[in-house]
């Protein structure tokens, strides 16, 4: 297929725009340069969608199509799950280009897809995702673990949440889990924390976006994920994090830190979601709360921040803005 993931440089600069950045920690990072203006950066996010098309996938792509264009996004964030149930059997595997490929075919979203892994990514060939093979495919394929992406006014931290999550080790429910690469896993989980930390503590970006797949704070069927609340959430607090953004519930939401530091932001609703289901015992302030599919848009400049939550009809169903501060006291 043809990529178009810059509007303004050729396809033979890519390699120049998403080169990695040595650094003194191991977290890989890469730098999307912006398109035209550097004081603005604009993103879509979605989660939780490799269905085939079914359960509204297509609907979503097709208004996400719509809204990219309107908004003229650089990029989209994918917050994982991206192939049900079972992640990819391989690099050849058809649900590649069946759930990803043949299903986002708007021309406003030939654009670079930051995608890491869910759950679900995990019960398949988990290496198959990360392979350079399926950036041939499709060039705007992008997944890795854990990475840092620099766009100017932003850096978003894109971490592996699902090592961290206690029963998919202890209580893995008949399914099996692709580990390669994360065990030992006191390791693992302890050297990203501290690559996430060091990283943190460098930026200085006026905005620190982190995304992971598991909710830190949620009121959707999975709630609150403790083992991040335990070991993730103190790094973000201490470090200025101002937006916290996750997939795994099948939903859309915005929650506040009770300080109001940190927007937690759900944008899991990319096909099967109406789980019915509402937790109350969620420690931050609820904002907004819908059970159904759709995505969300994120425009960041020096001075603000605006949020959109959309549905699978493109309408506007909660929108959200704050000026840009180190200790944000966030706008409702």
């Amino acid at each position: 297929m043809a990529c178009f993931l810059n509007k303004s440089i050729p396809s033979s600069l890519l390699l120049l725009i998403f080169c990695f950045i040595s650094t003194t920690a191991d977290l890989q990072r890469l730098r999307h340069e912006p398109s035209y203006n550097d004081d603005a950066l604009n993103f879509l996010v979605v989660g939780d969608w490799g269905r085939k098309g079914q359960y509204n996938q297509s609907k979503v792509a097709l208004q996400m199509g719509r809204i990219a264009e309107e908004l003229d996004m650089a990029f989209v964030v994918s917050t994982g799950d991206n192939f049900y149930e079972d992640g990819l059997t391989g690099v050849t595997d058809p649900d590649f280009r069946q759930s990803f490929t043949n299903i986002y075919t708007s021309k406003s979203l030939k654009m670079q897809w930051y995608n890491i892994l869910g759950n679900h990514d995990y019960r398949g060939d988990v290496e198959a995702q990360l392979d350079p093979i399926l950036r041939s495919a499709d060039c705007r394929w992008l997944c890795m673990r854990s990475f840092v992406v620099n766009a100017q006014v932003a850096d978003l931290f894109f971490i592996d949440t699902t090592p961290f999550v206690d029963k998919y080790f202890t209580h893995p429910g008949g399914h099996v889990y692709d580990w390669r690469g994360v065990l030992p896993r006191k390791n693992y989980i302890q050297n990203l924390l501290k690559d996430v930390e060091f990283a943190l503590k460098e930026s200085t970006a006026t905005w620190k976006v982190v995304i992971g797949h598991h909710p830190i704070r949620s009121v959707g069927q999975h709630g609150d994920t403790q083992e991040l609340v335990e070991q993730l959430l103190p790094i973000l607090e201490d470090n200025n994090v101002h937006l916290y953004i996750n997939g795994h519930d099948h939903c859309l939401q915005r929650i506040s830190s009770s300080d109001g530091q940190i927007q937690f932001l759900t944008s899991g609703g990319g096909s099967k979601a109406w789980r019915g289901e509402v937790k109350d015992d969620n420690a931050g302030e609820i904002e907004f709360y819908y059970d159904g599919q759709g995505f969300m848009s994120v425009q960041l400049t020096h001075s603000d921040v605006h949020i959109a939550f959309y549905d699978v009809f493109g309408n506007a169903l909660h929108k959200w803005s704050a000026p840009s501060s180190n200790q944000l006291n966030w706008a409702i």
